[in-house]
């Protein structure tokens, strides 16, 4: 165990729960982006990471299964390669020297997405939306499983805007599939990543707590109402400050 985090970070945790959870993400990129400004290792950000994506987005899938928004037939094709590719990504640590800036690049593009979905108005129609064509889903969710396993970034965050911009399910149906496949990617990651269990932090237990409150009073919320765009705008300045702090790092 590591011992030299401490609880301060818990309620930073809580408000990028909170927030993520909203517009259907469990907060991976989040976390990693508060954790690089910390000072931890790669791999206690990484199982940290996936840990608490783990928590976040269980607790979103159930809300908006509850609500009637998660479909099977539109999440499974995504799942299907995602679930062992994840495992797969998280069984393989990359070095400090490289997860730094690869961690940090995606936290950029993860900001250059969420800029984006707040500059331009999703123009999906809700309603009965045909399925996403099989294979094309399959391979989407494959790739991001692999890349999100290995650096712990849940795969969430990049699986919206595909969906959204592919025009396969609405705003509403595309928070409630990417929140399942955050839940079972970060399950198999976490797994894949089972050596690396021994450097989790001594206050992670804490660090759950905050992430289930925050997680599920903004699934709670984004069940039921559209995201804020003025939120978009804030969570993509953090984490594109955060992923150039870790991109310098790395050159260093």
């Amino acid at each position: 165990m590591v011992s030299h985090e401490s609880g301060w970070l818990a309620p930073f945790f809580l408000i990028v729960a909170l927030f993520y959870a909203s517009v259907g993400q469990a907060g991976a990129s989040g976390y990693l982006a508060v954790m690089s400004l910390s000072g931890m290792t790669p791999a206690s950000m990484k199982v940290t990471a996936l840990a608490l994506n783990l928590v976040v987005a269980g607790i979103g899938t159930f809300q908006f299964w509850r609500r009637g928004l998660f479909s099977l037939r539109t999440f499974y094709p995504f799942a299907v390669l995602g679930i062992p590719f994840s495992l797969l990504g998280g069984a393989i640590q990359l070095p400090s020297a490289l997860y730094n800036p690869v961690v940090g690049l995606i936290l950029i593009l993860s900001a250059a997405q969420m800029l984006r979905s707040a500059w331009k108005k999703d123009t999906t129609q809700s309603g009965t939306m045909p399925p996403p064509p099989f294979i094309p889903a399959l391979m989407t969710g494959g790739m991001i499983g692999f890349v999100s396993g290995m650096t712990g970034t849940g795969g969430g965050i990049f699986l919206a805007p595909i969906i959204l911009a592919m025009k396969w399910v609405d705003l509403r149906h595309a928070a409630a599939v990417t929140a399942g496949y955050n839940l079972l990617n970060s399950g198999a990651a976490l797994l894949g990543a089972y050596s690396l269990l021994k450097f989790m932090p001594s206050a992670l237990p804490l660090w759950i707590v905050a992430v289930a409150f925050g997680g599920y009073i903004g699934a709670a919320i984004g069940a039921r109402y559209l995201p804020e765009t003025a939120l978009r705008y804030i969570l993509g300045l953090i984490l594109v400050l955060s992923g150039i702090k870790l991109v310098l790092i790395g050159l260093r």
